[in-house]
Formats: C-alpha cells, structure tokens, sequence
C-alpha cells in the first residue's frame, strides 16, 4: 500500500508540531510520499512564513531591502531547528537559501514574487528530510523540478501540465521516504512558478494521482470536516464521508479545509482523500470518494462566501438577442475578470463576481462598455453579497429541500436577494445581504441538522 500524506502550516508551526508530524510519517510504513507546507502560524496573532516572504519581496520589488521580513522568516527556521536539536549549519543553509532569493533577479515580478513564496515549502521539505534522517529514518528531500512536476508558465496561478503525471510516477520507485515541498514546481522555461495561495494541496492531489496512492491524507488542524463553520454555527456535526462533487462545492464557497482546485487530480484517478488532524491522528477523520450510499439525510453542509457583487441588467425580449450573453462575457473577459454564477431570466441576467475582482475602476469601465455594447434597459451593481451553498447529492432524490430552505430563510427575516441551482442538483445557492449571512447559516443548518429534522 502507498500513502501520500500531505501536512498544512499549521501543523509544522514549531518544533513540537514538526516532531509530531514525523511521528506520524514514521508510525505508518506505507507513508512513503510526504508533501509539506510551509511553516505557518504558531498562535492567532503570528504571521505565515509565507506571507513574511511575500512582504520581504514585496519591500525589494519597491526598491527597498527587505532584509528585516527575510531575516524574520529564517528565526522562525532556526527556532524549530534549535527545539529539534538540529546541527546549525542546516540554518545556515536555509538563510543562504532565502538570502539568494531575496536578492535575485527582480527583472520579472511575478516570477521574482513565485521564487520568494516558493522557499518556504522548499526549505521546509528540507528540514523535515533532515529531521527524519537524524532519526536513522532512510528519508529523502525530492526537488520537484527533478521529479518532474511541470506547470503552465503562469506566476501565482499555475497549473499542472498533463506530461508531468508520466514523470512524476517514478517517485513510487524511489526508496524509503520522499519529502516534496508543495505549492510550486517549474515551468518548461525553467522558472519557478506557484500555484494559487494554499495550494500544497494541490501538490498532493497530483502526487497521490501521478502514482496511484491507495489514499491521499491530507492532516490539518481539525477533526474533520464539520456540516458548517464552527464559528457561526456552534458545534456544527462532523461530516464522516463526503463525495467529490460535494467536497468540490462547499470548498469553492468557503470550507477552507481542503483547496477546492486540489480534487481534480484525485477526482481523475479515483483516490480516496482522507482529511486528518495531526494534533488528534486517532480521530475518524472524513473521508472524500467517488460514492456515498449509505447517508439518510439529503444535505450535507452548508458553506457561505463573503464579498461577492451581482451584475444585474435588463432589457426587453433579451432572450432573443443572439449572443447576447457572450458579448457580455467577453466585457468581463476584456478586463480579466473572472466570474462565479450566472443567474439569468427571459429579460434579465446576472453575474456574480467576488468583489476583489471588480475594483471601482473597473466597475465603471465595465458598466460603460456593457451600455455601449448591449443597451441594457436597466443596469446596477450591487455589493455586500454574500452566497450561502445548500450542499448534498441527496438533494437530487429528495421532494421539498428547497421548499424546507426558503422556508427557513424567510423564518428568520432573511430576504433572499438571489437563488440558483444546478442542473445536477448537487447544490443550491442562495444570495444575501453580508449583514444576514450568519443568520442564514443558522437558519439553514437548524432547518437540516437539528435533531428533531434528522
């Protein structure tokens, strides 16, 4: 049996939770695959690795130095090495590392900006090899540029080239235990290019396909995946089993356990995810597979996304204007915005943005552009959106979810600004004001998972 396990910041914080994870990595044979993270907060007010090598860039690339971010970033290395008894010149090879980084070419931004982030997974897969090693454990740091793993030339979002699964498979081959730092690779050029912010994810999902794991563990901070956001609902359920598509949808609106991007790869190959808690690796944990048949209930969680906007135009007979939602995608597209829904009627259509993709100044080129293209009766942007997903696959098989949901809503005064669901049923969305969000959730979630409603 082959493991690839994937470990988030949060649990490579210090020296005791890298302690821990290698306990883990140890405790199981068929962990032979390891993709790490880079070290990220140690308590609520601490900063990320990552985001300090971000600012360390960010301070260079503004023609400062720099030096303070970079050097704060290598304490939190030295910290860990120092708890973990490491010998020092490993931190001296880390702050070279980041030294030569900081000061590299800045002729390209973006791939200067992808070379910064990308030394905090890398130097952490370094260490962790180191730690494992003076354990007498045979492990191994991988280079993902020598394993292969090829991305699309596209700095801070980068995608995974379909060649790199062939060449990726002989990681299965190597022995002992691989660590593989997540979140960057290379691109064909040669450059070091990321993937999107938490995007170690990713990096396991494609692992865990390239070499056909039997299971892809993904450990965290959490028990499991729980039916709603402990923060707003209190003690939501936890969810033992979910599917892909559900996994998919309630990522996407807000379940920050897992990336949403990270399910393709596994979804293609069919590997099971088993999402973990490195602090608590006895518990269940939730599984993530093709099927679920055993569940009663028709809804399985519920996720909301803050600061979204709509786009909403009209304009009469609309439906028979040919192209018409084309040249209104092309617009967004014109001005590189990408969007989420598109709830639409006979006369009437709207799109969904999240708002940090329609900035004041775009906003008014793009009501601008859509009044000379289309010659909308009626055009306005409404901000303060929030989307509220009602997820479950059971949904498709089950008479009255919606009746049971816009009930509830409007129960507890929430006014639903906009509604759509898919055609495969697997989720319905509901658009309220920011303001009523948490209300909503409440209101949903006491609707479905309420004992009396089970």
């Amino acid at each position: 049996m082959l493991k690839v396990s994937k470990f988030g910041g949060s649990s490579l914080a210090t020296g005791e939770q890298v302690r821990q994870v290698c306990d883990i990595i140890t405790d199981d044979p068929s962990r032979r695959i390891v993709v790490v993270s880079a070290p990220g907060k140690r308590h609520d007010n601490d900063i990320k690795v990552t985001d300090l090598l971000i600012a360390a860039a960010s301070q260079r690339l503004m023609g400062k130095i720099g030096a303070s971010e970079c050097a704060e970033a290598i304490e939190r290395y030295r910290n860990i090495a120092t708890d973990l008894e490491l010998p020092a010149e490993i931190v001296e090879s880390i702050a070279h590392d980041f030294t030569d980084r900081l000061e590299g070419s800045t002729d390209d931004a973006d791939l200067y900006m992808d070379t910064m982030k990308a030394g905090g997974e890398d130097n952490c897969a370094r260490l962790i090899a180191e730690v494992l090693q003076s354990r007498g454990v045979e492990a191994q740091y991988v280079n993902p540029k020598d394993a292969g793993l090829l991305l699309s030339d596209e700095p801070g979002n980068a995608h995974v080239l379909p060649e790199a699964y062939n060449r990726l498979r002989t990681l299965n081959e190597r022995p002992g235990i691989s660590i593989f730092p997540g979140f960057f690779g290379y691109s064909n050029d040669g450059h070091i290019v990321t993937f999107s912010r938490g995007g170690s994810d990713i990096t396991g999902a494609i692992l865990a396909s390239a070499v056909r794991a039997e299971v892809y563990e993904n450990f965290t901070d959490v028990d499991s995946v729980f039916a709603a956001n402990p923060s707003i609902v209190s003690d939501p359920v936890a969810i033992s089993e979910l599917t892909y598509r559900e996994m998919r949808e309630l990522s996407y609106a807000g379940f920050s356990v897992f990336h949403d991007e990270a399910l393709e790869p596994v979804y293609r190959a069919m590997v099971p995810v088993h999402i973990r808690n490195t602090n608590n690796p006895e518990a269940a944990g939730t599984l993530i597979v093709p099927e679920c048949n055993s569940r009663k209930t028709p809804v399985v969680g519920i996720a909301a996304m803050s600061n979204v906007c709509c786009v909403y135009l009209s304009k009469y007979l609309m439906n028979r204007q040919i192209g018409f939602g084309r040249r209104l995608l092309q617009i967004l597209e014109g001005e590189d915005i990408s969007f989420e829904h598109v709830p639409s009627g006979i006369d009437n259509m709207s799109v969904i943005i999240r708002e940090d993709n329609l900035p004041a100044d775009k906003e008014k080129r793009v009501v601008e552009k859509i009044r000379q293209t289309l010659a909308p009766e009626d055009i306005s942007v409404e901000r303060g959106l929030s989307l509220i997903m009602v997820v479950g696959e059971g949904m498709q098989h089950t008479v009255g979810v919606a009746a049971r949901a816009t009930s509830a809503l409007a129960d507890s005064d929430v006014n639903i600004e906009i509604i759509n669901q898919g055609s495969n049923e697997v989720s319905m969305m509901f658009g309220v004001k920011s303001s009523e969000m948490e209300v909503a959730v409440q209101a949903l979630y006491k609707e479905f998972f309420d004992a009396h409603n089970s």
